[in-house]
């Protein structure tokens, strides 16, 4: 019975996994269609205010323990508000404004390996093979294959744009690691409302002082609400829930690595949209990202494998 639970929670965390990706997937189009109509820094803090909001109200309704209460509840609140929302979000919109959104998500895709280094000076206890490693290297392989972005993008003159987006890979990588690093009490879902709740403050008052951004510049479409309520409600308020949760189970390694699926996604929702074709490209890029899932995870497939040849020899 111990194995099947064990069994069926590793079933649990892979389809929460892709229901993350799945759901990040289309943030990349939100973001470009709202930045049409509002200024980077601003369009960021109206989608965490909605995010905040909405997981507000779900922890007030839910849990008795529903804010902070400790030193530790507000010291990993602030990583995950700071950081990897606040900072990441204002960084991202900003440089997504003058880089092709292919290009945006290979730099994106450091995450994954900026991870790996925060974690080896942060998280001693993380141990990583070089099997391990090179399935992150071939998750990035794959994620380089099906964005396909133009050479002459990523050796453009746009260097300033791209420095901010690794900036903002930097920025996630750091906080998915120092929450993962503190042990807290506060439920997962008071923890992200709460982060959330810093990273709105913060970058509203970023938006403030920030001389290229006034309200004068807002110009309201239906695209662009859309695109703020897609962000606010399923790519921040129940996508950052989903990765808090998965945080402790998979460790911020492995988790980060739903930017290469992201991509993937991101591909197939061109595909369903925009009628772009998949090609032979885009399917090897799939399976370069399934083999690096599946290098990173060696040692519990083969523990799983060998559990179950035991159990059909027994029978």
């Amino acid at each position: 019975m111990l194995g099947e639970s064990r069994l069926d929670g590793r079933y649990r965390n892979a389809a929460l996994f892709v229901l993350l990706a799945a759901l990040w997937g289309g943030a990349y189009p939100a973001i470009t269609v709202g930045l049409e109509s509002f200024p980077p820094i601003l369009y960021a803090a109206l989608r965490l205010d909605l995010g905040a909001a909405l997981l507000l109200a779900y922890v007030g309704w839910r849990a008795d323990y529903w804010r902070p209460r400790t030193r530790r509840d507000w010291a990993v609140v602030a990583p995950a508000g700071l950081l990897a929302l606040a900072g990441y979000s204002i960084l991202q919109n900003v440089g997504q404004q003058t880089v092709p959104s292919a290009v945006a998500s290979v730099l994106a895709g450091l995450i994954p390996i900026l991870t790996v280094g925060f974690a080896k000076l942060f998280l001693p206890d993380e141990r990583f093979g070089p099997v391990e490693l090179l399935g992150v290297v071939v998750g990035f392989l794959g994620l380089v294959v099906i964005t396909d972005p133009d050479p002459a993008n990523l050796l453009g003159a746009n260097t300033a744009g791209q420095v901010v987006l690794v900036l903002a890979a930097a920025s996630f990588a750091l906080g998915g690691v120092l929450t993962q690093r503190i042990d807290a009490e506060i439920p997962f879902a008071a923890r992200t409302a709460w982060a959330m709740v810093v990273a709105a403050i913060a970058t509203h008052l970023a938006s403030a002082a920030s001389p290229t951004e006034s309200l004068a510049q807002v110009d309201v479409s239906l695209a662009g609400l859309a695109g703020l309520v897609y962000l606010g409600v399923f790519a921040s308020a129940v996508s950052y829930l989903l990765y808090f949760s998965l945080l402790p189970r998979l460790g911020s390694v492995e988790l980060n690595l739903v930017t290469y699926a992201t991509a993937g996604f991101g591909a197939v929702y061109s595909w369903l949209l925009f009628t772009e074709p998949v090609t032979a490209a885009t399917l090897l890029g799939f399976g370069l990202i399934l083999l690096g899932f599946g290098l990173l995870k060696w040692k519990r497939l083969g523990a799983v494998y060998r559990g179950r040849r035991r159990g059909v020899e027994s029978d």
